[in-house]
Order: structure tokens, then C-alpha cells, then sequence
């Protein structure tokens, strides 16, 4: 008897839900792994340890929390929406738990937390660093409004409308919201 059959830990489908939410973290640890590859050396990072610079370490925290919010975002595509973040595997269903009641974009906004925590930890980041996280952060935001969002209404319809008038797309609510 599989995981999936009935009346076994979440009855039929409960499998594929397995099968999707480790698919979906997948995606996201091989997209976590390209950056921590790229990035340091790449564009001019470097870690400094002396003097005031011994300082920057407590920038990890954000950064591990940051990172932690995208993870969590990640599982939720999986495991709620049983699809992944890559667009040719998207999820089924409307995401609309855990961190997603609180802002449209919590994946996007941990990365960006998470970044900016390790720019800090690493220090004196080049003019180079600088234009690639600007660049990223607008071709972010006009990925989100001019593929993603449309994208999902066609999807989602009247559900992903009223979730656009409850829930903002970059800053999150004080509370989470309830449908």
C-alpha cells in the first residue's frame, strides 16, 4: 500500500503532494545553490573580518531568516499548490497560506532579505554588485506585473482577484489575512 492510498496519512493524492513539495524545494535549493556560486566571486564580494568588520556577522541573521522565508515559500508551492516556482511546472492550485496571507510576493521578499544580509556580511561590494542587484530588483518587479500576476488571473480567476485586493504585492500586512 502507497502513501496515497485510502486511509492512509492524507488519503489519495497524498503521495504526489510529496512527490511535488520535494520537486518544488529541488528547484528552489538548485536556484539557492546557482547564486551562492555566482555571486561572491563574481561580483566582488569578500568577507572581512577585522575591526568593525567582525560587525557584519550579525547581518546573518536576517539573511538566514530571509533565506528561511523563501524555503518555507518554496515547500508551500509543493505542497499547497503542487507545482514548484518554475514557471514550466507551476503550481495548480492558488497559493494563499502560511507567509502568502501576508504579502502577494514572500519568496521574492526573503530572497531580497536574504541578499541584502549577505551584502552586508560580505561588505564593499563593487559598482558592479550595485547595477546587477538594481537591475535584478526591476526586472523582479516587472516580471511580477507584467507576467506573473496576469498569468495567475487567467489561472485563478475570481480567487486570485480578491486575494490581489487583500493582501499587497511588496509589503506585508500586520495581519494575516483570512478568506
Amino acid at each position: 500500500m502507497t502513501a496515497g492510498a485510502a486511509g492512509v496519512a492524507g488519503g489519495p493524492g497524498h503521495g504526489e503532494r510529496w512527490s511535488l513539495a520535494v520537486a518544488s524545494v529541488a528547484v528552489g535549493a538548485a536556484f539557492f545553490a546557482l547564486w551562492f556560486w555566482l555571486l561572491p566571486s563574481w561580483l566582488g564580494f569578500h568577507v572581512q573580518t577585522t575591526g568593525a568588520a567582525r560587525w557584519r556577522w550579525i547581518a546573518a541573521v536576517p539573511s538566514v531568516v530571509g533565506f528561511a522565508v523563501a524555503l518555507r515559500c518554496v515547500w508551500d508551492f509543493g505542497w499547497t499548490g503542487r507545482g514548484t516556482p518554475a514557471p514550466m511546472v507551476p503550481p495548480k492550485r492558488l497559493v494563499v497560506v502560511g507567509l502568502y496571507r501576508y504579502v502577494r510576493n514572500p519568496m521574492y521578499v526573503g530572497f531580497f532579505v536574504g541578499w541584502m544580509g549577505l551584502w552586508v556580511v560580505f561588505g564593499r561590494a563593487s559598482l558592479m554588485a550595485i547595477v546587477v542587484v538594481c537591475a535584478a530588483a526591476l526586472g523582479t518587479a516587472l516580471f511580477v506585473q507584467l507576467y506573473e500576476e496576469p498569468t495567475l488571473r487567467r489561472k485563478f480567476g475570481a480567487d486570485y482577484e480578491e486575494y490581489c485586493r487583500n493582501v499587497r504585492r511588496w509589503l506585508p500586512r500586520l495581519r494575516a489575512w483570512e478568506q
